[in-house]
C-alpha cells in the first residue's frame, strides 16, 4: 500500500466513521476503486488502528460535555451508566442474534458461509445506505414538527433500549450508518438532539473496543497464515491512526454544527445519493 492510498483510506474512515454516512460502505468502495484487497492482513491491521483513532477523537471531542452531564454527580453517573448498559445489552441481543440468524439461514444453501461475505455486496450496501437516508430524513421532519414543544433532555431506559436495538440492526449491514440510525432513533422519540448525539457516541465508545478486538483477532489469524510481521505495519498504521483522529475531530464539529443549524436532513439526502453511486460502481 502506498502512502497516498494510506492517506485516502485514513481520511475516508476518519470522516465517514463519525458522520452519519456509513464509514464501512465508503471504505469498501475506496478499496475497490484503488484495487486493494480488504481481507489482506495489512488492511485488517490498518482498520484496527483507524477505529482506534476515531474512538480517541470521540473521547476528546465529547469529554467536556460528558463531564458536565454524565459525570456531574454520582447520581447522574449511575443513571447514565444504566442507560448505556441497557442500550448495549439491546445491541448485543439484536445485533449478535441477527448475525447468528443470518449465518444459520445462509449456511443451509451456502456451505462455508461467513457473515463477512455480505460486507462487499453492493446491493445490500446500497439498500442499507438508502434505509439510513430515509431514517435520517424522517427523523428530521419529526423534529421540525415538534419544534417549540417541550422535549426530553435525555433518553429513558426504554428509549435507550430502542436506540441500542437500532444500533444492533446496523452490525450485519455495511451501509446502515450506526451514528445516523441511533441519532435519528433518539430524535424521533423526542430526545433532544444534543443528548441524542452525546448518547450515540457514548455508545460508540462502549462498542468500539469490541470491534477493535474482533478486527485485531482477524489480523492475528491472517498474519499467522501470511507470516506478516507486525512491526513492518506499525509505523504506517500509526500515521493512519493520527490522520483518522484528526479527520474524526473535524467530522464531529461538522456534525454538531449541522444538527444545531437544522441541516440533519442533508445527511439523509447524501446517503440516498451514495446508495445510487454504490449500485453503479458495484
Amino acid at each position: 500500500m502506498t502512502l497516498l492510498q494510506l492517506t485516502i483510506l485514513s481520511l475516508v474512515q476518519g470522516f465517514a466513521e463519525l458522520l452519519p454516512v456509513s464509514s464501512s460502505a465508503h471504505v469498501i468502495m475506496a478499496e475497490k476503486l484503488m484495487g486493494l484487497d480488504p481481507t489482506s492482513p495489512a488492511l485488517t491491521m490498518l482498520l484496527v488502528m483507524l477505529h482506534t483513532g476515531t474512538m480517541f477523537a470521540v473521547i476528546v471531542y465529547y469529554w467536556r460535555s460528558w463531564r458536565t452531564t454524565y459525570f456531574s454527580s454520582p447520581q447522574a453517573m449511575r443513571s447514565n451508566v444504566l442507560l448505556l448498559a441497557a442500550a448495549t445489552a439491546a445491541t448485543g441481543l439484536v445485533g449478535f442474534g441477527l448475525l447468528k440468524l443470518i449465518t444459520h439461514l445462509m449456511l443451509a444453501s451456502h456451505p462455508g458461509f461467513e457473515i463477512e461475505h455480505l460486507f462487499g455486496n453492493a446491493k445490500l450496501m446500497a439498500g442499507a445506505l438508502a434505509a439510513a437516508g430515509v431514517l435520517i430524513i424522517v427523523s428530521a421532519r419529526l423534529q421540525a414538527r415538534a419544534a417549540g414543544r417541550e422535549r426530553e433532555r435525555q433518553p429513558t431506559v426504554p428509549q435507550a433500549m430502542v436506540i441500542g436495538a437500532v444500533q444492533g440492526l446496523c452490525l450485519p449491514f455495511r451501509g446502515f450508518s450506526r451514528s445516523g440510525a441511533t441519532i435519528s432513533a433518539g430524535i424521533a422519540m423526542g430526545v433532544s438532539q444534543s443528548r441524542a448525539e452525546q448518547f450515540s457516541f457514548a455508545l460508540a465508545v462502549v462498542l468500539t473496543p469490541a470491534v477493535i478486538v474482533k478486527e485485531g483477532w482477524r489480523f492475528y489469524q491472517a498474519a499467522g497464515t501470511a507470516h506478516q510481521d507486525l512491526l513492518t505495519l506499525l509505523a504506517p498504521n500509526l500515521i493512519g491512526m493520527l490522520l483518522s483522529f484528526g479527520a474524526g475531530l473535524l467530522a464531529l464539529r461538522w456534525l454538531s454544527r449541522w444538527l444545531e443549524q437544522g441541516r440533519w436532513h442533508l445527511f439523509g439526502g447524501y446517503c440516498l445519493c451514495a446508495s445510487l453511486f454504490v449500485l453503479w460502481v458495484g
